[in-house]
């Protein structure tokens, strides 16, 4: 069963170098850098660990359209994201270390944004899942109505794991385990008590009222190198659990590994306090073998015959060989002869060809409430099937401007009897030096054509 990853995505920058000497400046270090890598961090991080324990992982977020936003995609490759638009930059947080020791941090793009919306994509990619867990970086994501009634309903048959976040929101009702960090639960409790005479004292007592207030199954503070500390409501005492000494130079990430494991022993019918436990113990191994600095890069995308199965990938590959990239899109609702001319005329016009494909949801809202007649995982195989398809690119929205940004081809292609210097999408090509070329279409035959004989015969 699939593990669904649900919050916050934002890249990672890490800086790494060595310090030798002091700036003649100021008394700071001067780093010599000579290591730079960028990965997924927040929720994504965590889908990153769960898909590096051999886990199926789908993430659900809000994505930024800009470049961040694209190298995230690319840093999540093999993953199955499902995103909605963040409307708002993609948070960049750039981390400096010279000899494996942090000396900086810069964070771009996370100033405190709108609540951003739900796609139904999203919310039907949450639907299946064997375990949940809430990654909440306080982007807001977590406050959208639609999406807490969901994890609620989800929290009554699945276990769901919240880890939550000092500028997120409260985590839903019911939940199996919340896992905040020691300064999290400490200023949690106090919201929670509302300032009341008496706030809670030590660990216990802090984790007793948080599981009052947020009315969840258990929570599990962190508290580093101390181990964690579990309060549940079908444990009659508290139960500490120690970490394994460790030491540490960064301990970024150790709260995602500990999520991602307890979300995996719980899934396969581990109890809470044995989970726990468990958990407590990977976050300190992941940390004893380096942390998030020894995570493997993002493995490329599974091969097809002869194609690749990621969009961004294939367009890596022709670019760097100095190829032409060819883009069409559609819902190839019934993929039938016509279709196929047009698909092959357009991979003719270059090195590969990318098929921007509506989605379900897109597909409802430009066709009506009967189609698509096949889903659109159905689609996206069928159409993959094909010799002259290298890859396809599901999209939510109504047009397939976002997607087009996201790819950025040389050629986009349409069949039928066009203008190309009318097309839609021309402004758009043509703003990264891109064009808009039309192929023959065949009128007589049509999905429409299609639809409606079966339904004669049926």
């Amino acid at each position: 069963m699939k593990i669904v990853v649900v919050g916050d995505v934002l890249l990672d920058v890490d800086l790494d170098g060595t310090a030798t000497r002091l700036c003649p400046d100021a008394p700071v270090p001067v780093v010599d850098v000579a290591h730079v890598r960028g990965r997924a961090g927040g929720a994504g991080l965590v889908a990153r660990i769960l898909a590096g324990d051999g886990h199926q992982v789908c993430l659900v977020t809000a994505l930024g359209n800009d470049d961040p936003g694209r190298r995230l995609l690319e840093e999540l490759a093999g993953i199955t994201v499902v995103a909605g638009p963040s409307g708002a930059p993609t948070p960049v947080k750039t981390r400096l270390r010279a000899d494996g020791h942090p000396v900086a941090r810069f964070d771009e793009g996370c100033q405190v944004l709108p609540t951003p919306d739900v796609t139904p994509d999203m919310m039907e990619a949450m639907e299946g899942a064997g375990a949940l867990i809430v990654a909440d970086y306080g982007r807001r994501l977590t406050s959208q109505p639609a999406l807490r009634a969901m994890i609620a309903r989800l929290a009554r048959r699945i276990p769901v794991i919240w880890d939550p976040h000092p500028a997120g929101a409260d985590p839903v009702p019911g939940v199996a385990v919340v896992t905040p960090n020691l300064s999290e639960a400490l200023a949690a409790a106090a919201a929670v008590t509302d300032g009341s005479p008496g706030p809670p004292h030590g660990v216990p007592e802090i984790a007793a009222t948080l599981l009052r207030g947020w009315k969840s199954q258990a929570v599990l503070v962190t508290q580093g190198g101390d181990g964690a500390t579990l309060v549940s409501g079908s444990t009659p005492a508290p139960v500490h659990f120690p970490a394994p000494p460790t030491a540490v130079a960064d301990a970024c990430g150790a709260g995602d590994r500990l999520a991602g494991s307890l979300a995996a022993h719980l899934m396969a019918g581990g109890e809470v306090e044995d989970s726990c436990r468990r958990a407590v113990r990977e976050a300190a191994a992941f940390l004893a073998a380096g942390g998030v600095a020894a995570l493997p890069s993002a493995p490329p995308p599974p091969p097809l015959p002869g194609k690749g199965a990621d969009a961004l990938a294939v367009v890596r590959r022709v670019r760097a060989a100095g190829g032409t990239v060819v883009a069409t899109g559609g819902c190839f609702d019934l993929l039938h002869a016509g279709h196929t001319r047009t698909l092959a005329a357009a991979r003719g016009l270059g090195d590969c060809l990318i098929v921007c494909l509506n989605s379900d949801a897109s597909t409802r809202r430009n066709k009506g409430p009967s189609r698509p007649i096949i889903g659109q995982q159905d689609r996206t195989e069928l159409l993959m099937s094909l010799e002259c398809v290298d890859a396809v690119l599901v999209f939510d929205e109504d047009t397939p401007e976002k997607a087009l940004d996201l790819l950025r081809p040389d050629l986009w292609v349409k069949g039928g009897d066009y203008d190309p210097t009318q097309l839609p999408e021309t402004a758009l090509m043509e703003s990264w030096g891109g064009r808009c070329l039309a192929v023959p279409y065949h009128p007589a035959r049509s999905t429409t054509r299609l639809a409606g004989a079966l339904a004669r015969v049926g």
